[in-house]
């Protein structure tokens, strides 16, 4: 089943983050818990873990990219 992943609010009131860094390419495997990418707000810097075992689809929301919790980040393959 094809998943797309969403901003998560990293805090009460952090509205929005920043993309620093993607651990996984598309086309890459993953698996449950292991680091899809690093994001940034103004009070934490977090890293954010698969959900499930699978592979990384698409990207929506590149390294440098400011979003909005709630937007899509990328599409994954539950495997």
């Amino acid at each position: 089943m094809t998943l797309v992943l969403k901003m998560p609010r990293m805090g009460m009131n952090v509205e929005d983050g920043t993309i620093v860094e993607w651990h996984k390419k598309p086309g890459e495997n993953f698996s449950k818990g292991e680091i899809l990418y690093t994001i940034e707000t103004d009070k934490t810097t977090a890293e954010i873990e698969a959900p499930c075992d699978g592979k990384l689809i698409s990207i929506q929301a590149n390294e440098g990219d400011d979003v909005t919790v709630g937007d899509d980040i990328c599409t994954i393959l539950d495997q």
